[in-house]
C-alpha cells in the first residue's frame, strides 16, 4: 500500500509560512520531550519502498531528476521490510539552493514500520545507515527548548530551514503534533519550476563514495582513495575480490575499505581514517587489516576454537573471512581460509545482548569485567553460555579490585593529557616523570632501571587498590605485557587508554611540545606502533584528535 508523505506544520516563528501553510498552534506535542532538530534540505519528497517508490503526489511521474534514486531504490529495496516506508529528499536537482558537498543524492529523514508507525530517530539513524542512506544535519538535540530552538541561526542563502521532531517513535496520527518545521522567509527564488527547467545536478562532497558503496553501488577505488586521503595506496584487485554480496551499510564498507588498505600500517590506517569515517569504524577496519592474514596461516585445530572465539571479540568472523578471501595471494592461503570459515560454523558464540543483561544491575567496572572474565572462559571452554556465565564470574560482581589504566600511544599524541584529566585515579606512573627525577626528562640511557622503578611502583599501587594510571608509550604487545603481567597478578581490571592522532598533526604537536622527542624517535615510534586489539584488556578506549573517548569496546 503507497502511503502519501503528511504536510508538516510551521512553527509559530516559522518566516517562510504561506497563507495556505499549516501552522502548529499548540506545542504541547513537543513541550517536554527530547527532541532531536535536523537542517531542511532543499529537494523533493520522495518515499521508498521494498517494491518501488514515488514522490509527494502517490502517482508521481517519471521525471529526468528521479533515476538516481530509482536506481537507489533497485540496489537497497530488498533490505525495506514489506509493508515499511523510507521518507527522505532527493536531491539530484538543484531547485533554490545549490548544493555543492553532499553526501548522497537521497537523504533519509524517517522510517515507517508495516503498522504505520514512525521509528524513533535512533532507529531510524541506525535502519537508514545499514541500507547505505544519510540522514540530514542533526543541529541540535535535548529537551524541547523554544528559546533554544529560536536562537538557532542558519544561513538562508545555503540552508532552507529546519525540521524539529521527537526523539521518541509516535503514530501516523500523531505527526501534526510530533514534527514542525521553520522554513526562510522567501524560500522559493527562482521564477520557473524547478520541474519545468533543464535539470542541474546539485554536486557531491568528496564522502559520497562512502555512502556509495554502502548502498551496494559498484567499488571505485580510486575514488576511495582519495576521499580517505590516501591516493594510490589501496589495492583495487582486492578491493575487487571482496564479495560484497552478505553485506550492506557499515559492513560492506568496513570490507571494501579492509581488503583495499590490507597493506597498510594499522596505526597510521586507524589515524587517518577516523577523521574520515569516525573511529568506532575506521577501528574495524584496521582491526580487520592486521587479523585477517592470521587466517592465511595453518592453525593447530585443536586450538582453532579458542582463537576463532577470541577474535570474534575483535572482529565479525563472516567478514573478518570474506577480507582474507579477497587478500590471499597463494592458493594454500585460499584454502587456510576456507578451512577455517568451515570451523566458524560450528563454534556458535555467546548472545552478547543476554550477556549484558545478566550483569546490567551490578556497578559498571563489575559489569565490564564479569563480562570480559565470561567472554574469556566461554573461549576456553570452560563454560558453554550465558547462564554459567554468572556463576563463574562470582569473584569479581562485588567490584572490589583495583584497576589499571594503560596509556597507549606515541610520543606527543596527548596520553598525559588525557591521563591527567582523568577522575578518580588514586596513583599515577608516568616514565618520564621518572626520568625527569633522575634529572633529564630526555635521558633514555637508563632506561631499564627507570621501567624497573616504575614497575614497582606500580605493583605497589595495585596492591593498595584504587584506580592507578600507567603513562608511557607501550606501543607493542611485548611492552604492554609486562605491565599486564603485574595488574594480572594484582587482579586488576584493565583498561588500554589507545590514542589514535595522525602523524603529520603528531609532528605539529611535537613541536609545540615543552620536552619534544627528536624526529628520528618520532618517525621510530610511530614505525613501531602496534595498537592492541579489543579483547587484549578488558576494557578500551579509543581516543582521536579531539582528546576524548571516542570509541569504548
Amino acid at each position: 500500500m503507497r502511503t502519501q508523505y503528511p504536510r508538516t506544520r510551521h512553527l509559530p516563528w516559522s518566516p517562510g509560512a504561506s497563507a495556505d501553510d499549516l501552522r502548529v498552534t499548540d506545542l504541547a506535542g513537543l513541550r517536554g520531550r527530547e527532541v532531536v532538530v535536523t537542517e531542511k534540505l532543499d529537494g523533493e519528497n520522495t518515499t521508498l519502498y521494498s517494491d518501488g517508490l514515488h514522490a509527494r503526489s502517490l502517482d508521481s511521474a517519471h521525471h529526468p531528476s528521479r533515476t538516481w534514486v530509482k536506481a537507489l531504490q533497485a540496489r537497497i529495496g530488498h533490505a525495506i521490510p514489506e509493508g515499511w516506508r523510507v521518507c527522505g529528499e532527493n536531491m539530484y536537482a538543484r531547485h533554490s539552493i545549490a548544493y555543492d558537498t553532499l553526501e548522497s543524492y537521497f537523504y533519509g529523514f524517517s522510517v515507517w514500520d508495516a503498522a504505520g508507525r514512525c521509528l524513533d530517530w535512533d532507529r531510524t539513524v541506525a535502519f537508514l545507515r545499514g541500507l547505505g542512506i544519510p540522514v540530514p544535519r542533526v543541529l541540535w538535540r535535548g529537551v524541547f527548548d523554544e528559546r533554544a530552538l529560536r536562537a538557532l541561526r542558519l544561513d538562508p542563502g545555503r540552508q532552507e530551514g529546519y525540521v524539529v521532531r521527537v526523539v521518541a517513535g509516535f503514530g501516523a496520527e500523531e505527526f501534526g503534533q510530533r514534527v514542525a518545521k521553520w522554513v526562510r522567509a522567501g524560500h522559493v527564488r527562482t521564477d520557473t519550476h524547478w520541474m519545468h527547467a533543464a535539470v542541474v545536478e546539485n554536486g557531491l562532497g568528496a564522502g559520497a563514495v562512502l555512502w556509495a558503496v554502502r548502498s551496494g553501488a559498484p567499488v571505485d577505488a580510486a575514488a576511495l582513495d582519495a576521499a580517505l586521503g590516501l591516493p594510490g595506496e589501496g589495492d583495487p584487485q582486492a578491493a575487487d575480490r571482496f564479495d560484497p554480496a552478505a553485506w550492506s551499510g557499515d559492513e560492506r564498507l568496513t570490507g571494501v575499505l579492509a581488503a583495499l588498505l590490507h597493506k597498510g600500517q594499522r596505526a597510521r590506517l586507524a589515524a587517518r581514517l577516523a577523521d574520515v569515517v569516525g573511529m568506532p569504524l575506521a577501528r574495524r577496519v584496521v582491526d580487520l587489516v592486521g587479523l585477517n592474514p592470521a587466517l592465511h596461516r595453518p592453525y593447530p585445530d585443536k586450538d582453532r576454537r579458542a582463537g576463532l572465539v577470541r577474535l570474534s571479540y575483535a572482529a565479525d568472523l563472516g567478514l573478518l573471512h570474506a577480507v582474507a578471501r579477497a587478500t590471499a595471494g597463494t592458493d594454500q592461503a585460499r584454502e587456510q581460509v576456507e578451512w577455517s570459515a568451515l570451523h566458524v560454523e560450528d563454534i556458535g558464540g555467546m548472545d552478547e545482548g543476554a550477556l549484558r543483561e545478566a550483569f546490567a544491575e551490578l556497578p559498571a567496572d563489575a559489569a565490564v569485567r564479569c563480562r570480559a572474565e565470561a567472554r574469556e572462559a566461554y573461549a576456553q571452554g570452560r563454560i558453554g553460555g550465558v547462564d554459567e556465565a554468572v556463576a563463574a564470574t562470582w569473584r569479581w560482581r562485588s567490584g572490589a579490585f583495583p584497576q589499571l589504566i594503560q596509556m597507549v600511544g606515541p610520543a606527543g599524541s596527548g596520553k598525559s593529557t588525557f591521563a591527567r584529566g582523568l577522575s578518580g585515579v588514586d596513583a599515577y606512573v608516568s616514565l618520564d616523570d621518572l626520568r625527569e627525577a633522575r634529572g633529564a626528562r630526555a635521558d633514555q640511557r637508563a632506561n631499564q632501571e627507570v621501567l624497573r622503578e616504575g614497575l614497582d611502583r606500580l605493583d605497589r599501587a595495585l596492591a593498595a587498590g584504587g584506580t592507578v594510571v600507567w603513562d608511557a608509550t607501550s606501543l607493542n604487545k611485548q611492552q604492554r605485557s609486562v605491565v599486564h603481567a603485574i595488574a594480572h597478578r594484582r587482579d586488576a581490571l584493565t583498561t588500554h587508554a589507545v590514542v589514535l592522532v595522525d602523524e603529520d598533526e603528531l609532528i605539529r604537536r611535537n613541536a609545540r611540545r615543552e620536552h619534544p622527542v627528536p624526529p628520528e624517535v618520532l618517525t621510530a615510534q610511530l614505525r613501531r606502533f602496534g595498537p592492541p586489539y579489543p579483547g587484549d584488556a578488558h576494557r578500551t578506549w579509543y581516543i582521536g584528535t579531539s582528546g576524548t573517548v571516542e570509541e569504548e569496546v
